[in-house]
């Protein structure tokens, strides 16, 4: 019988149950948020972050973010069209608008130049998302931002371990959020993150995260403002505490899944993979594969090709734009066409050489002239 290839799956070890278990028989009362708090400080270390706050999920980090930079009904926010659902949605709730620009071609990240034609009067934040461990061209978007008064946002949910020019993602714009999702590099099951170097900002966020009352208020169970309940458990920060413990280890290991991918998928012509520009270390949170249109390889072959093989494959992200809930953006080419000749590779931190083989031999048996092994 042929064992199945999952995409993805966490690396839990003696470690993370270890504090997930102490959390869990002491941490009440006056320790009920000591992994929380501890959490915070290492990661903030980690990443070169003034501050950070641990939340409930990378989507809830950005909905706070965005209140506190008072964006709300009218406002014009600008990100990539090639996203997951959970960049935009903060932006609907709050009442703003998202505004899709197409993507560069060897990135899949936000086009500079198409950022920069859509700013409009009502455009209040540019949203940075460093899609699958890619980083975006943040010098560009800084400068950007900088000359039209419009703060840059870094979504860096899928981007832990990967460097901009020496800088963590994440670290880089006005503030930065983080997922720990279970599929994620580093994980605490759910979660998610909020970084920034702005003390007045963190504060904001601060208060906006625990129900809107400010760490100064004296007067018990009295909100300052309406605000949100993001916060992340103590039980989840204690996995989030062992996890970065770890995660130069995670990320090592990231970083060769996807050095075995390149180097075996170098003989066959047609394909692009993550790239990683002269600056720039990626991540490699999730390796992906594009084929070149004249391969002729699409997206609904390749998931029947994995599945016949019991591998699990994760298709490359929908042009937002093209979900019924937006409106329709057919001047963003790119996006809407690399979907449908990309896949996302299994790449999981126990994955073995031999079950990246059988993943690269179904590549090749749909690429033609090349041959299995």
């Amino acid at each position: 019988m042929t064992l199945r290839i999952p995409y993805t799956k966490p690396s839990i070890t003696e470690l993370e149950v270890r504090y997930a278990t102490d959390a869990a028989a002491n941490g009440w009362g006056e320790q009920c948020y000591d992994y929380l708090y501890r959490f915070e400080a290492a990661f903030k270390a980690h990443l070169g972050s003034e501050y950070a706050i641990a939340t409930s999920s990378c989507t809830g980090a950005l909905h706070m973010g965005m209140a506190a930079l008072g964006i709300g009904p009218g406002d014009e926010v600008i990100m990539a069209d090639t996203n997951w659902i959970a960049t935009a949605s903060p932006i609907v709730k709050l009442g703003a608008r998202p505004v899709f620009v197409d993507i560069l071609a060897d990135s899949w990240c936000l086009d500079p130049a198409l950022v920069e034609r859509a700013i409009s009067p009502r455009t209040k934040a540019i949203v940075a998302v460093h899609l699958y461990g890619n980083l975006c061209e943040m010098n560009k978007l800084l400068a950007i931002g900088e000359k039209h008064g419009i703060p840059v946002i870094e979504d860096a949910a899928e981007a832990i371990g990967s460097l901009y020019h020496g800088r963590r993602a994440g670290s880089i714009g006005r503030f930065g959020t983080f997922s720990f999702h279970g599929t994620k590099t580093l994980t605490t099951g759910e979660g998610g993150m909020f970084v920034t170097n702005d003390p007045d900002l963190y504060e904001h966020v601060l208060t906006l995260s625990n129900h809107g009352r400010a760490r100064g208020q004296t007067r018990q169970f009295w909100p300052d403002i309406v605000g949100f309940k993001y916060k992340m458990s103590n039980i989840q920060a204690a996995i989030g505490c062992a996890q970065l413990e770890r995660i130069d280890e995670l990320t090592c290991r990231k970083r060769e899944i996807l050095s075995y991918y390149r180097e075996r998928l170098a003989e066959f012509p047609g394909l692009s993979m993550n790239p990683e520009p002269a600056g720039v270390v990626n991540g490699a949170w999730m390796p992906t594969v594009v084929f070149a249109p004249p391969t002729g390889v699409k997206r609904e072959k390749l998931q029947a090709a994995f599945a016949a093989e019991h591998i699990d494959a994760r298709v490359f992200f929908h042009p937002l734009s093209g979900l019924p809930m937006f409106e329709s953006q057919p001047e963003n080419t790119l996006a809407a066409d690399i979907p449908g000749r990309a896949i996302n590779l299994p790449s999981f931190h126990d994955v073995t050489t031999t079950e990246q083989g059988r993943v690269v031999d179904v590549i090749a048996s749909l690429l033609p002239g090349c041959r299995n092994g």
